[in-house]
């Protein structure tokens, strides 16, 4: 089915070989079928997928988002079943019992129903996302589901007990803690918890304990969302649950507490390995635990799909492919960085090359790199890497982040002694970077020689493509962000309305805003001068330079973005 799928759509030119092969690529990874993949890359448009089925097997198709389905026909089909199948009940009539469906052609499923109902049952085609967001909306949500049964096997056992909040001083009764922690119900919970963080996209999830209440939120698209309350009394249980798979010491309450998991799950098929970065804080009402996803699936490895303008990924592959210098990445914690500066080693790492990175933490192995985690409890810090780095014959040199005058002078000296060295720095924006590193007491001819560009960033949110509608904005409005009068009166501009593929919120994943400062003669020589920041920019502009306003604007010209998240992350 799949590869008819693929050639229908090339046959109709709504995709092209590559975005195939893409999709194809994307399919093996993460399971699912492939024309659920081509819709969340955004190469097609659900709605095509399913008329082109339709066409095919000569069955109706159905939008379920535009149908009301009768309560007493989702009875009919136990919501485990509707899982199962990827299915939805939609219409009674008589002895027949319609039923929406991505494949039409599993006789499978259709006799199962049929002997489970007594139905004959006739097909209609719907998309996989429409499917699965019925099923949510009539069902309840898979993890409401799941924490039901949990709730209700808690209820048939002992550990429904309250386990009580221990105070500092009180005596941890550690065989009650472990004991608990690994009651079935709880595991599951705990499951379901880590699981549904992965299907939804989250980056962390956070388990917050409060006077009265327990409450679990995941981060999405860099937005918190609250996701579930569990009761109160499997909170302990919890939180020494997750203590326990983080190998972090449960009898210890009163001292925040760091560690990793490592689960493989088994998604649409296909099993997959998940870290997390486990954070546990002490605070008034017993301890907080974050958890950081790093999931190889979502890490972006192509240079060309992060966001680049595609004169500044020019500029910016040319500086990396320098055989030294230095390249700095810079923006606040949480606009990605890290995956750009991975992304960046993975382009020019070959076998002809020495890479050394030194990072706090290693988030991600990459085949063919040399990982150095830092650990600054036995003096491993960022300045005693590099140093030791140096002695190992290295082509480039990645440091997670430059700290302190220390760390700066070395990668400094490395940068000048024939080595390529990439890092990252806090800093607004690109040309402020310049007086950053000269505040931490590097000179400003070391400054000018060794740096060759500087990249600042941010993440804004992409608007879901399944909801994504046109709007109205006055003209002047959009000059007042940035935008020329001339062009203002034609620009369309869009917005997500809100659907079950992007949780109601009318975004679904992000894409970065890119400025890219090339360190040119003339402003090596501004450096060397003393100039200021806007004297930086204002040189860097004239030679091309765009800057995250204005890689934001180009966002909202391609209908990737919206206004609001472009004047949040930007200034103009």
């Amino acid at each position: 089915m799949a590869v008819k799928i693929g050639e229908m759509l090339l046959k109709a030119g709504l995709v092209s070989q590559e975005q195939l092969s893409s999709a194809l690529e994307h399919q093996k990874k993460n399971g699912g079928k492939l024309g659920f993949n081509l819709v969340k890359l955004g190469f097609v448009n659900e709605d095509d997928i399913t008329q082109l089925l339709s066409e095919q097997y000569g069955v109706p198709s159905i939008n379920l988002r535009h149908f009301e389905i009768d309560e007493q026909v989702t009875k009919l089909v136990p919501a485990e079943v509707a899982q199962k199948y990827l299915i939805m009940p939609v219409n009674r009539t008589g002895a027949t019992l319609t039923i929406a469906m991505v494949d039409p052609t599993n006789v499978f499923a259709m006799d199962d129903i049929k002997f489970m109902t007594g139905y004959n049952v006739e097909p209609v085609v719907a998309s996989e996302i429409a499917i699965r967001e019925a099923i949510d909306h009539y069902y309840g949500s898979t993890h409401a589901l799941e924490l039901k049964k949990v709730m209700d096997e808690m209820a048939e056992t002992e550990s429904t007990e309250d386990l009580e909040v221990l105070e500092e001083e009180e005596e941890i009764d550690l065989q009650r803690l472990e004991a608990s922690s690994e009651d079935a119900p709880v595991v599951r919970l705990v499951n379901i918890i880590l699981t549904d963080s992965i299907k939804k996209g989250a980056s962390d999830i956070h388990l917050e304990p409060y006077e009265k209440d327990f409450r679990v939120r995941f981060r999405i698209d860099g937005v918190l969302y609250e996701i579930m309350h569990p009761p109160m009394k499997l909170k302990d249980a919890i939180i020494s649950r997750l203590k326990i798979m983080a190998k972090l010491d449960i009898s210890e309450k009163r001292l925040p507490q760091d560690g990793r998991i490592k689960i493989k799950v088994n998604l649409s098929g296909k099993p997959r390995e998940v870290d997390y970065r486990v954070s546990v804080l002490p605070t008034l009402f017993g301890e907080k635990i974050v958890l950081r996803l790093l999931d190889k699936n979502q890490l972006m490895l192509d240079m060309t799909r992060l966001g680049f303008e595609q004169e500044s990924l020019m500029k910016f592959e040319k500086a990396i492919l320098k055989p030294y210098g230095m390249v700095l990445v810079t923006g606040p914690t949480g606009s990605g960085k890290t995956n750009t500066l991975y992304s960046s080693i993975n382009r020019i790492n070959t076998p002809e090359t020495n890479i050394i990175t030194a990072e706090d933490p290693v988030e991600f192995n990459l085949q063919g790199i040399n990982q150095v985690q830092i650990k600054e409890q036995i003096g491993l810090n960022f300045a005693a890497a590099l140093r030791s780095f140096l002695r190992q014959d290295p082509n480039i040199i990645l440091v997670g982040e430059v700290r302190d005058f220390e760390t700066a002078e070395i990668a400094v000296k490395a940068a000048l002694t024939g080595h390529l060295v990439l890092s990252t720095l806090h800093t607004n924006d690109a040309p402020s970077t310049i007086n950053r590193l000269m505040n931490m007491g590097i000179e400003p001819f070391l400054v000018s020689t060794s740096v060759n560009l500087i990249c600042a960033q941010r993440l804004v949110r992409r608007i879901c493509r399944e909801c994504r509608e046109e709007i109205h904005m006055p003209a002047q409005a959009l000059v007042d962000i940035g935008f020329l009068a001339e062009e203002a009166p034609r620009l369309k501009l869009f917005k997500g309305r809100g659907c079950g593929n992007c949780n109601n919120t009318g975004y679904r994943g992000r894409i970065g805003l890119y400025e890219v400062m090339d360190i040119s003669d003339d402003i090596r020589e501004l450096i060397l001068s003393g100039a200021s920041s806007i004297e930086l920019r204002r040189r860097a502009v004239e030679e091309g330079m765009v800057t995250l306003r204005g890689s934001g604007l180009q966002k909202l010209r391609e209908g990737v973005s919206t206004v609001e998240e472009v004047v949040r992350e930007t200034v103009f």
